[in-house]
């Protein structure tokens, strides 16, 4: 069994949803592993990881602005908002996305499906720096 591990850095522009697909499957290539998995996970607390549609823009349009309708900045009864209005909402929507993904690796190559990337979703509007742990386990 080889385990392989890296932290990819990826500098955000504010809210919204930047791919890093290229960077995973790169991960899993300077592993070596031909089969088992890779396991991202994002060490922050206002941004999360989703696996989401990569060929049509307005999707991603879409689920960010769900998001900021289901979780709006205007909440009054927020009491946590030391770093600003989108302090809170940003921890939310965090929770209600995912911090870890875990995909198949075959032929040395992550399996997502034809129209799916991986993405940090990021949920604050100013710039930051997400950094994004990644384990590939297998033969």
């Amino acid at each position: 069994m080889r385990a392989h591990a890296q932290t990819i850095a990826i500098s955000t522009q504010g809210k919204g949803t930047y791919e890093i697909t290229r960077e995973v499957a790169a991960a899993v290539r300077a592993s070596g592993v031909q089969t088992g998995a890779v396991t991202c996970f994002i060490q922050h607390t206002s941004a999360s990881l989703i696996i989401y549609e990569n060929a049509d823009r307005s999707a991603r349009v879409d689920l960010e602005r769900f998001f900021d309708e289901l979780v709006p900045e205007t909440t009054p009864y927020f009491s946590h908002t030391a770093e600003g209005p989108d302090d809170m909402p940003s921890h939310i929507r965090m929770i209600l996305t995912r911090t870890s993904e875990t995909i198949p690796v075959i032929g040395g190559e992550p399996q997502l499906g034809t129209w799916q990337g991986i993405f940090v979703f990021e949920h604050r509007a100013a710039s930051h720096r997400r950094k994004i742990a990644v384990t590939v386990l297998g033969e």
